[in-house]
């Protein structure tokens, strides 16, 4: 198979990386697609990128729920788990709502919580905390929330809490979960779960808080069907735009509408926890993806990672706007705190993968002390940096805690579960994308083997250095505001759904800068004059810091992605720089 040529010729930029521009068959469909449709041409390149022909340019720019939402019934056991639901409600039963210490779990325990009260209905609100109990039910929480609750909904955990389950003696337990199953479930009245192993897989990509949205859609009708009216769900689709971005979860489907429309709704600042949020992050445009994924919810998740884990679940589902403050404040803080924890282990643990190697199929690293609220993060990072699946450890007291992310088209999650199968991991799960384990101390180095080899059976040894991948050249004068509009007219993006990114190609750089600990601000332009903005987080991470900033003059092709920064009520187009390499 003949590989194409390198877009500008760039076979390795600044971080290592061969450019690629688009198809040729991409291009041809973006033209035929600006033709029939009067589209901008970059615009209509979008479409083309996701196989989205003339005839449904409309539908896929304005994408509804009306259209997208799929019948809740689809999944097993809907019906019981909203008919469960809805009976605990009109008798006014005690409900306990058992959720993950993440922004998906937050967001779902909020979701439930918000519906309840709108009822005028209270449910107990229980978040594990993530180094004494870890993920999801335990036998103890279970039990005890039992003995003082008719029913007990599990949110982004329980499929594969089998013995913690069965412990909640008395109780009916209800998943609502995302996760990858296994060959058995547990013994709850009901598992509502799309990556159940007897589900078809057309709902895959949802998670949990779209799971608990389909959930109240269901029982919404339920009460239709009775004569009553429910709560209004358009209103909660912010807490779901905020899950679906902030879990990685793909922006394909109905996630597209839940994030459109989401997005819609935290625009109106109805939800005091989310405009708290907003504010402390110094949010002063209207809310995008990214800032879903990088401004909020890395804050909602803080209280998790390193501090009291129901504070982010707390703050999306507070009514008092002195309470919502009051938290968002302190979950700024955290999350101060947890990007200095994190910078430490990020430091060692990239170093010890390194003597490692990245030629294996699996980049890992184990420490002691490493904080379990951060291991996920680090994780991430090692996987950006070895293109490779990615598993950090924190040990204490001979009790290893592990988070693991995947590269696109390796499934983490199965392996994980195989491992817990073999008996190389206390227990362990999660998804393709995205997995987490515990694990013996004595046991580490065995089971991380075992995980390469089964990664490698997947072809994760042969993967190369990442492509960089381009949807073609601009120049400085044609990146204006109403061309960013356009583009995000095509919207969202994130997991699954890329923004495009453009190469500026033989830009002469006027002014570099390092900003902060280690970005870079640049200011470059073309030989016509015309000026352009940029900002490169983390540049000084890898070369592309060190060499744009003593740039000598040189020219270069830059690459990146195109924001609309405003200040001062004036709004311009900046890049934000992924990558560049010598013209």
């Amino acid at each position: 198979m003949s590989v194409s040529a390198a877009f500008l010729g760039v076979e390795a930029s600044l971080t290592g990386r061969r450019w690629v521009g688009p198809p040729v068959e991409v291009d041809r469909a973006a033209e035929a697609i600006a033709q029939q449709t009067d589209l901008p041409r970059p615009v209509a390149q979008v479409l083309a990128r996701r196989g989205v022909d003339a005839a449904d340019a409309a539908a896929f720019l304005e994408p509804s729920l009306r259209d997208l939402l799929p019948d809740p019934r689809s999944l097993r056991d809907m019906e019981k788990a909203a008919g469960r639901f809805l009976a605990a409600v009109r008798s006014r039963q005690r409900i306990a709502i058992f959720a993950d210490y993440d922004v998906d779990g937050g967001s779902s325990a909020a979701l439930l919580i918000v519906w309840l009260r709108t009822l005028g209905m209270q449910a107990t609100l229980y978040i594990p905390d993530r180094i004494d109990e870890g993920y999801g039910p335990n036998d103890e929480a279970m039990a005890a929330l039992a003995a003082k609750h008719d029913l007990i909904i599990c949110v982004d955990c329980g499929t594969l809490s089998h013995g913690p389950i069965a412990a909640a003696k008395g109780a009916d337990v209800i998943v609502l979960d995302h996760h990858l199953g296994s060959e058995t479930l547990p013994e709850a009245l009901a598992v509502v779960n799309p990556n159940r192993q007897d589900e078809d897989g057309a709902l895959a990509h949802l998670c949990a808080a779209g799971v608990v949205f389909l959930m109240l859609v269901e029982a919404g009708r339920q009460m239709r069907e009775a004569g009553a009216k429910g709560p209004d769900l358009m209103a909660l689709l912010d807490l779901v735009a905020l899950a679906t971005v902030a879990d990685v979860a793909p922006l394909v489907g109905v996630n597209r509408a839940f994030v459109r429309q989401g997005l819609r709704v935290m625009a109106r600042r109805d939800r005091p926890g989310l405009a708290a949020l907003a504010d402390v992050a110094r949010m002063d445009t209207a809310p995008s993806s990214y800032h879903l994924g990088f401004l909020l919810g890395p804050r909602v998740n803080a209280g998790g990672r390193i501090g009291k884990a129901d504070l982010g679940a707390r703050l999306l589902a507070t009514d008092n706007e002195h309470e919502a403050s009051a938290m968002a404040e302190r979950l700024d803080m955290l999350n101060t705190e947890r990007r200095d924890i994190e910078a430490a282990v990020r430091a060692a643990a990239l170093e010890q993968a390194s003597e490692r190697g990245f030629d294996a199929p699996l980049a890992w690293a184990s420490g002691a002390g490493w904080h379990p609220g951060v291991v996920g993060i680090v994780a991430s990072r090692l996987k950006e940096k070895a293109n490779r699946p990615a598993i950090v450890i924190g040990v204490e007291d001979g009790i290893g805690k592990g988070s693991g992310r995947s590269v696109s088209g390796i499934d983490l999650g199965a392996p994980i579960q195989r491992l817990a199968s073999e008996g190389l991991l206390i227990k362990g799960g999660g998804h393709k994308m995205a997995a987490g384990l515990t694990v013996a101390e004595d046991k580490i180095d065995a089971a991380m083997e075992r995980l390469g080899e089964l990664l490698a059976k997947q072809g994760a040894d042969t993967i190369g250095a990442a492509d960089l991948r381009l949807d073609g050249t601009l120049m400085p004068a044609a990146a204006t505001v109403p061309l960013c509009e356009h583009i995000e007219q095509a919207g969202p993006y994130g997991a699954g759904a890329s923004g495009p990114r453009y190469a500026f190609a033989d830009m002469q750089v006027f002014f570099a800068k390092r900003v902060g600990e280690n970005h870079l601000k640049v200011s470059f332009g073309d030989a016509g004059g015309t000026r352009m903005e940029a900002i490169a987080f983390g540049a000084f991470d890898t070369n592309l810091g060190p060499a744009i900033e003593q740039h000598g003059g040189a020219r270069f092709h830059l690459a990146g992605r195109l924001d609309i920064n405003t200040f001062r009520g004036r709004q311009s187009v900046q890049l934000r720089l992924e990558d560049a390499a010598r013209a």
